[in-house]
């Protein structure tokens, strides 16, 4: 019986596989026209207000002599004014007392996941404060710290099979990470109680997502569920502390780090490395991640500053030209708090350590930065920005030059990365025409043979 109707609609059967064949050949295609279907296709797709926004990293117990939510909230309209887009709290949990470092503990040594630091304030505070940050149009996202707890986080007593034990049954600390102890993530009931820590926040007091530390230490299908189980209530923000698993951000992240950048950037500033030594490392970004995935551009951050040097020690004099291409380069800048004031000092990791803010002397460079990442489609995040396009063709090897377009903006960068002066000529003819430098405001023309010379470790930035 099923061979006679097989043979009986055997055409219109035959016509359906073809199709089906026809369909499958064109897909790979489509995904390659259109490179955003590449995260939608798993789920994820990145929320619209993320696509030409930076990020502001907030230490709250740094950042005023009171160390508390009610305190930051009055720079609120301030980073507002400077242009900020998405605050970065650094976490702002309970610290665990037991094998603290320091007197105040680490940040990441987590005492329970659904309370707040009463350092800082209590929950009404917090929730103010996202309430106000949002009246302004900014988002908030929390640190998250999903690897490991203190060791005398809440669990450690209700659950202490969530964590990893040794051969002699005791708690295990990743690392020399001796103030905190590694979660057993083999355990389902763990992973459950982690993602309703996670959505707590979001219900409770409309957070809008999270950076998560050392998110590739966690296996990335808990991500994923997590990632699932959070859009469900609202669609989230999520910043992975991580560059090399790509895995990540297929699914779970939008964005992560790009540390080598940042090394990058540390070498040529000491002469180990040159301008013309980014182009490969572009190479290999563009290699590894797909085109819309989001990656954070940084010349410090919380890490950077505390452990291995300021701005001024890592970067010298070259400080503002690698700003620069962390706004023009393809990818999220970010700013830590202080870098607006200008912060000359390693702030203490586990003691009181108060930024000045006596000097806001880079505020209008940072406010004139965030202003042409929101107004020049070239610079937008992901697939929504412009390709990054040679300049000079690498004929100077100390110059980095490129420019980026994107349905009609135009953002070109010429950027000194060397103590000497240097010279570049202008070899583009298709994007002849005239500019606005982005600083001095005046009015500069670009055509092909054009000679530009740029002064130790200087910039132009031109845009249309």
């Amino acid at each position: 019986m099923r061979k006679n109707r097989f043979i009986l609609f055997s055409p219109l059967v035959f016509c359906l596989v073809l199709l089906m064949l026809i369909s499958c050949q064109e897909s790979p295609k489509k995904m390659n026209d259109n490179q955003e279907q590449t995260k939608e296709s798993s789920g994820m797709k990145h929320v619209e207000w993320s696509r030409s926004a930076n990020i502001y990293e907030v230490n709250i117990r740094q950042y005023t002599e009171e160390g508390t939510f009610k305190a930051f909230r009055k720079h609120l309209p301030r980073l507002k004014e400077m242009g900020v887009d998405i605050l970065w709290l650094m976490p702002i949990h309970p610290v665990s007392k037991l094998n603290r470092k320091g007197t105040l503990g680490s940040y990441y040594a987590v005492a329970d996941y659904k309370a707040v630091n009463p350092e800082f304030g209590n929950m009404d505070d917090f929730k103010a404060l996202v309430e106000e940050a949002h009246g302004l149009g900014m988002k908030v996202i929390l640190d998250w710290v999903a690897n490991h707890s203190g060791w005398d986080n809440v669990w450690t007593v209700e659950h202490e099979d969530f964590y990893e034990k040794d051969s002699n049954g005791k708690f295990i600390s990743p690392y020399d990470w001796t103030d905190v102890i590694s979660f057993d993530y083999n355990n389902p009931q763990m992973r459950d109680s982690m993602i309703t820590a996670l959505k707590f926040w979001i219900t409770e007091a409309d957070i809008d997502g999270y950076r998560c530390d050392v998110a590739g230490m966690v296996p990335t299908d808990f991500w994923d569920d997590a990632r699932t189980a959070m859009d469900k209530i609202k669609p989230v923000f999520m910043l992975a502390e991580d560059e090399d698993n790509a895995d990540l951000l297929r699914h779970a992240f939008d964005m992560n780090y790009t540390w080598k950048l940042n090394h990058l950037m540390n070498d040529i500033a000491k002469g180990k490395k040159i301008a013309n030594d980014i182009w490969d490392y572009l190479k290999w970004n563009d290699a590894h991640f797909q085109p819309d995935d989001y990656r954070m551009a940084f010349t410090t951050n919380h890490d950077e500053n505390s452990w291995n040097g300021t701005t001024k020690e890592r970067l010298g004099d070259a400080t503002e030209v690698f700003a620069v291409l962390s706004y023009t380069v393809k990818g999220m800048p970010l700013i830590y708090c202080g870098q607006e004031a200008g912060l000359d000092k390693r702030l203490a990791f586990f003691e009181k350590d108060t930024i000045n803010w006596d000097k806001l002397s880079e505020v209008d460079f940072y406010t004139t930065l965030n202003k042409l990442k929101h107004n020049n489609k070239a610079l937008w995040n992901g697939t929504a920005g412009g390709e990054m396009l040679r300049i000079g063709g690498g004929v100077n090897p100390n110059v980095f030059a490129f420019y980026r377009l994107k349905q009609g903006n135009i953002v070109a960068s010429f950027l000194n990365l060397s103590p000497g002066k240097q010279s570049i000529t202008f070899d583009q003819s298709q994007i002849e025409g005239d500019y606005t430098d982005v600083f001095s405001g005046k009015k500069v023309s670009l055509r092909k043979g054009h000679k530009f010379t740029l002064k130790p470790w200087g910039y132009l930035v031109l845009t249309k």
